[in-house]
């Protein structure tokens, strides 16, 4: 039986823009951010910040070599904040629901960049964080590991004192999920923008 439900952040939680963050890192003079930018796992300074290898000011100075130029805490902010087009407020509150029956998490590989507006009261228009929503926040930047390797997932099972067997996780992305059914998570494949809602209901009505 599903105890936890586990979701990623951009293209589950939010719309993802890949498109968008390109163009704000662009703007302050990566030339090629194809090469350091993809939806799911960043390359250079853009993986290492995500991995936890570097810290957000050590980020910025390594960006200032890439772009020859000043970058502030607040510059990078913008930048990477592009990949998150809107948050899907009422998916949120479907969670408030779910959150009566089940504990629920986040698992994402993302950046001190990005969760400093997302845990904060910027992210709804009714003045919630992302933690208002969720038990445990498993962020890659913070457990030194990211998807779609294993550790991150050993240690959010650890971590979050859960059985892979009684886990649900929900990810836009293939690799991702392979990873997690190799340890046996039961898994929800979304596409970035879909309304999970309708399929989550089924899977968690069949499991009772």
């Amino acid at each position: 039986m599903i105890k936890d439900i586990v979701f990623d952040f951009g293209g589950v939680l939010t719309l993802l823009d890949t498109n968008e963050a390109l163009n704000r890192f662009k703007a302050l003079g990566v030339e090629n951010p194809e090469e350091y930018i993809n939806p799911y796992c960043q390359n250079g300074p853009f993986f290492k910040v995500e991995n936890g290898d570097i810290t957000a000011e050590e980020f910025c100075k390594e960006l200032e070599e890439i772009c020859h130029r000043s970058i502030s805490f607040e510059d990078a902010k913008h930048a990477w904040c592009g990949f998150l087009v809107s948050v899907h407020e009422d998916f949120l509150e479907y969670l408030q629901q779910l959150r009566t029956r089940y504990r629920l998490s986040v698992l994402s590989n993302t950046n001190p960049f990005i969760q400093s507006w997302a845990r904060t009261p910027e992210f709804t228009s009714k003045g919630k964080s992302l933690d208002d929503y969720f038990d445990m926040l498993f962020l890659s930047y913070r457990m030194g590991a990211s998807k779609p390797g294993e550790e991150i997932y050993r240690k959010m099972l650890l971590e979050g004192n859960m059985k892979a067997e009684e886990t649900l996780f929900i990810d836009d992305s293939t690799k991702n999920l392979e990873t997690a059914r190799r340890l046996g998570i039961n898994t929800l494949k979304v596409e970035n923008g879909e309304d999970w809602r309708p399929i989550l209901d089924k899977i968690l009505m069949a499991d009772r």
